[in-house]
């Protein structure tokens, strides 16, 4: 896919957004196992590894829903099992994965990072407007967040050896999408080479 857009991206404006690497979408027989997502640690880390190194911020989103399951809203409507209860241990990010002291974590409540959360404060007071977005899943969380940055007029970049989908067909389709309409996508070393 296209890295042609990498050279409008600067370190001093990017965040590295690493959403839900949760127990309930990444851990073995996971409510909503994304396949080949295990296999994302080890180009995750990298990335994280790259960002501590370069002063880019480092944001975890977690979702989370009430264990009364008050705030699902349409999320109930579909097929999808209940998961990322509140106290449960699904909710938790994977421990291969666990943020350091100096990362962010947030929660949220619906598919994009932006919605209802403080992203978008968090970011202005960091004075970023470009997010690099690893973590799963492709065509859900990722897929909303890149949307929502590109609405709000920032650059969203998707690392393709970071994220995986809800299964290997959508996650293929939604990085093709990402990359047509709403950003970039290139690998964590396509990105590394571009930014330096």
């Amino acid at each position: 896919m296209g890295v042609n857009n990498l050279s409008k991206i600067k370190k001093d404006k990017s965040v590295l957004i690493i959403i839900d690497c949760q127990n309930d979408f990444l851990i073995e027989g996971a409510p909503i196992e994304c396949p080949g997502g295990r296999e994302l640690y080890p180009s995750i880390l990298k990335a994280r590894e790259w960002a501590h190194k370069n002063n880019i911020p480092v944001i975890y989103t977690k979702e989370e829903h009430r264990k009364e399951r008050i705030d699902f809203g349409q999320e109930l409507e579909r097929s999808e099992p209940i998961h990322c209860l509140a106290g449960s241990p699904g909710v938790e990010i994977v421990s291969e994965l666990e943020p350091t002291e100096s990362d962010y974590v947030m929660v949220k409540r619906r598919y994009s990072s932006f919605y209802l959360t403080d992203l978008e404060i968090m970011l202005r007071g960091l004075k970023r407007d470009t997010v690099i977005i690893a973590g799963v899943a492709t065509n859900v969380c990722v897929y909303a967040t890149a949307l929502d940055a590109q609405q709000r007029d920032m650059q969203a970049v998707v690392l393709s050896d970071c994220v995986a989908g809800t299964s290997p067909d959508l996650h293929e389709a939604f990085l093709l999408n990402i990359d047509y309409v709403l950003g970039d996508v290139a690998t964590i070393d396509e990105v590394m080479q571009a930014l330096g």
